[in-house]
């Protein structure tokens, strides 16, 4: 499914926030010192952040706004150390009980970074692919019923 059909969904059926402007996209990447690929840059500047599902607090799946990406070793572990986890590894969707999906921005396939599982439990130890891009696990995600679709892989 095309990105564009995606964010058509999420504003249909979830409970997406206001767009991010250009200027807080552009202020993001400065910060990060890297730039959203173009699944993210089109999401963000359709909503920043969303629910899926069900609003917040409830929500299983919420998708970070810009403001609260941040690197995943220091959100997880609380140390911006290399023991902690890859640098290039960001927090993009919060799960509930300290699980996060992230971003790789050291990788790239097709132009679009992939996105990883890091259940804190195993972290930074055991983190897997979950999707080779935004839009592929956005299809995934809201196809599920509101199940972490990779848990009954």
């Amino acid at each position: 499914m095309a990105m564009e059909q995606l964010l058509v969904e999420i504003s249909r059926a979830h409970f997406p926030n206001a767009p991010a402007t250009l200027a807080q996209v552009a202020a993001f990447e400065a910060q990060v010192g890297w730039k959203l690929d173009p699944d993210l840059r089109a999401f963000y500047l359709h909503c920043d952040g969303a629910t899926l599902f069900r609003p917040r607090p409830h929500a299983k799946y919420r998708i970070l706004p810009l403001a609260e990406i941040q690197r995943a070793r220091v959100v997880m572990r609380g140390e911006d150390d290399d023991s902690m986890g890859a640098a290039s590894w960001y927090t993009l969707l919060y799960l509930q009980d300290s699980d996060y999906v992230l971003v790789d921005v050291a990788r790239q396939v097709a132009g679009r970074y992939p996105l990883l599982d890091a259940y804190h439990e195993t972290y930074p130890l055991e983190v897997r692919q979950l999707a080779a891009s935004f839009s592929e696990f956005l299809e995934r995600a809201l196809s599920s019923s509101n199940r972490l679709f990779w848990l009954s892989e």
